[in-house]
């Protein structure tokens, strides 16, 4: 099969292209517009195969993707491709607009124009894959579990842009018969994350013993998904799940952030100990604006259709995830020296 996959150089598209390579025969076309996120790093056990190719350019540019399905002629779209910091998107909603909504229009839209090209039998195999989040469905309460019925109440302009690039996938297939795909995960978690990101930040400032900084009082709550468990569960909707179908991916492990610190804490502690505990080095500082309280997953309908459950537990996709952090200093050096020294974002008043 061969397979386009958007933003493949981001932290979960990296991911999925490695097992696409390395566990499958599957060719992959990588469309990454290269931005700070993306990282060639991440992907530098691939990059030699002859089953990968990578093409830069931007899912918003009509020309570029219209190009990269007639040239490469998919068997499929697994679209990662997307602006996906809530504390950027903050500072700047315009480039998710932008990204999330006109890109994954373009995508579509020169998608169906390319699968009616096809004879009947590739549009039979033909399938595009949307990728998105839990944070669609806005906050829980203390109790309860997101379904793929849940109404959209998006906080943020990320996770708007991300509700709406979800409609739209929708509408392309119920309006046009473009054979779509949604998927909604829990927040991600793994070796190659970006380190604006919690976990990646925290184990980063911890052991450079500088202050952990957690929002508010530390009591939002996310269910973690550790990064290769959701990259086969995308492939799995891929090969087995239902045209027009939308599947919730979790990893059925709910931490508060103050937990997950906390249990940075403990790690760093065991391999990188300091001249005192990592947790006297958590602060509390002003909460994100609009911040979720808590998101859960129920991931009933991928479990019983598809078969998929995460392999990993949290304590167990933690001690790797801190682990790869310590062991790989060279992969987030060239992050901190040249696009992200671990400033906080996401402040709509700044002083």
């Amino acid at each position: 099969m061969r397979i386009l996959v958007t933003g493949g150089a981001g932290f979960i598209g990296s991911a999925l292209v490695r097992q696409l390579i390395h566990e499958t025969e599957h060719e992959v076309l990588n469309l990454d517009k290269l931005t700070y996120a993306a990282n060639l790093d991440s992907l530098e056990s691939v990059a030699q195969n002859p089953r990968y190719r990578l093409l830069e350019a931007d899912i918003s540019d009509t020309a570029a993707v219209a190009k990269a399905y007639t040239e490469y002629k998919p068997d499929a779209v697994m679209h990662l491709a997307a602006e996906s910091h809530v504390d950027r998107s903050i500072d700047a909603p315009a480039d998710f607009i932008q990204t999330n909504v006109v890109g994954t229009f373009t995508l579509l839209q020169e998608g169906l124009r390319y699968f009616r090209s096809l004879d009947a039998a590739h549009q039979a195999r033909f399938r595009f894959l949307h990728v998105s989040t839990d944070e669609v469905y806005g906050s829980l309460g203390p109790t309860g579990a997101f379904l793929e019925t849940t109404p959209y109440d998006p906080s943020s302009p990320y996770s708007a842009s991300k509700a709406s690039s979800d409609h739209l996938a929708r509408a392309w297939h119920r309006t046009f018969g473009l054979p779509t795909l949604v998927t909604n995960c829990s927040n991600n978690y793994g070796p190659c994350q970006f380190p604006e990101k919690l976990i990646p930040l925290m184990i980063l400032k911890g052991k450079a013993g500088e202050p952990l900084p957690v929002y508010g009082n530390g009591s939002n709550v996310r269910d973690w998904l550790y990064v290769d468990d959701h990259a086969r569960a995308l492939r799995v909707v891929l090969e087995k799940g239902r045209v027009g179908e939308t599947y919730n991916i979790g990893g059925e492990s709910e931490r508060t952030n103050l937990q997950v610190v906390e249990r940075i804490c403990e790690i760093l502690d065991q391999h990188a100990p300091g001249p005192k505990p990592h947790k006297s080095q958590i602060t509390y500082v002003a909460d994100r604006p609009g911040h979720d309280l808590r998101y859960a997953m129920n991931i009933e309908k991928i479990s019983k259709e598809l078969g998929w459950q995460p392999s990993e537990t949290f304590e167990s996709g933690l001690e790797r995830t801190v682990r790869w952090y310590l062991e790989n200093h060279g992969w987030w050096e060239r992050i901190q020296q040249k696009k992200y020294q671990g400033q906080r974002l996401g402040l709509t008043h700044k002083g």
